[in-house]
């Protein structure tokens, strides 16, 4: 196996075209996204949008468990840890190259699928979400965990939780709620669902289209390609729980405060264990997180994607220079004691101005590095 963090290929397809695939390499780490990826995968994407030979590009993970877990947050941590509580120069390039990737993914010329099988969280998330055909399988397991370390939506969450119908994106913002499938088309997250065996003879199957030089027949082509497997595993699909819970999720989420979206998760006492999982994530994730992720939500709905990733890196930032982010990842993913001792301690300790400051442009970020990113 080698030991690049993204396998490249480039297979040969019909009309003398050829389809580019992108394989994220680090298995044992659920594909969790770091430097050495980005680094590799972002220029590769602009050779290959640039390559007129290219017809297609195909983003996917290696292994079976995970298209990509999320952002390698344990890096951030020590890089925290040595900046002492001043700038971090690692953290900052870090979620700079990392927004710039998806919003190149985002915005891409060309047919770009992500096959998003297994695991799909916090910047796995990014990276789907942004491509122009994305297959979910039986498999996928999907969530923006953030609030449970301190930190918030990012890669574009501002930009898609307020794409979601209704006061969703609201609710899985704040409970960390885990989606289905079925849940990531009903949330618009995904495009297509088609069982895991498929993988292969898709993949195959890309060699035998007949690609156009117009990257617009092109997305139809693959579209067609798609729905012809997809239309063979509806009867697999599993329901949706946001789907079955809409109507709970509606009642709670329509209150002026995070307070009283708690207050109203909590008066209703929901038995069922997906809105019960829900209800204690938002009790035991950061308060602060929770007002954060209140406030993007709400201030987020009308920006346009290079204003959300632009106000994201600042947010990103400042959670860096606070207490709740590192002492998340410590809690969880480093002494792994599931014991985060957070700062403020409760929803009622946290002060409007430390929300505020949360969407302040960071000291060394004024100008935003992303002010260059087309528009």
């Amino acid at each position: 196996m080698s030991d690049q963090p993204v396998i490249f290929e480039e297979v040969s397809a019909a009309n003398g075209r050829r389809v580019g695939f992108a394989r994220l390499n680090a298995e044992k780490a659920l594909n969790a996204l770091n430097p050495a990826m980005i680094a590799a995968l972002r220029p590769q994407l602009e050779r290959w949008a640039d390559d007129p030979g290219i017809a297609c590009v195909v983003l996917h993970g290696a292994g079976e468990k995970a298209f990509c877990a999320g952002g390698d947050v344990v890096a951030t941590y020590h890089a925290i840890q040595e900046a002492e509580g001043g700038r971090s120069t690692f953290c900052e390039q870090f979620f700079e190259q990392e927004y710039r990737l998806d919003y190149r993914i985002h915005t891409y010329p060309k047919p770009l699928l992500v096959w998003g099988h297994g695991i799909v969280m916090g910047g796995g998330l990014g990276m789907m979400v942004g491509g122009s055909h994305r297959v979910v399988t039986e498999a996928s397991r999907i969530a923006m965990p953030e609030i449970t370390i301190g930190l918030y939506p990012d890669v574009a969450g501002t930009w898609f939780l307020n794409r979601m119908p209704g006061r969703v994106g609201l609710f899985l913002g704040l409970t960390g709620a885990r989606m289905n499938a079925a849940d990531a088309l009903y949330t618009s997250l995904a495009d297509y669902f088609i069982t895991a065996e498929h993988r292969d003879a898709i993949f195959a199957a890309l060699a035998d289209v007949a690609w156009d030089d117009d990257p617009e027949l092109n997305r139809g082509h693959l579209s067609l390609l798609l729905r012809r497997f997809a239309d063979g595993c509806r009867g697999e699909r599993p329901n949706s729980n946001v789907l079955e819970h809409i109507d709970f999720i509606d009642h709670v989420t329509d209150r002026h405060s995070v307070a009283g979206i708690l207050e109203a998760m909590r008066e209703s006492s929901p038995e069922d264990k997906w809105l019960a999982t829900a209800t204690r994530n938002l009790e035991l994730g950061s308060p602060t997180s929770a007002r954060v992720i209140f406030e993007q939500f709400r201030r987020g709905r009308h920006l346009s994607l290079k204003q959300v990733f632009r106000r994201e890196l600042a947010m990103s930032v400042q959670c860096t220079r606070r207490h709740d982010f590192p002492e998340g990842v410590r809690a969880l993913l480093v002494d792994k004691d599931q014991n985060p001792r957070w700062n403020p301690a409760t929803l009622a300790e946290v002060e409007d101005s430390l929300v505020d400051a949360h969407f302040e442009a960071p000291e060394g970020l004024d100008p935003s590095p992303l002010d260059d990113l087309p528009e």
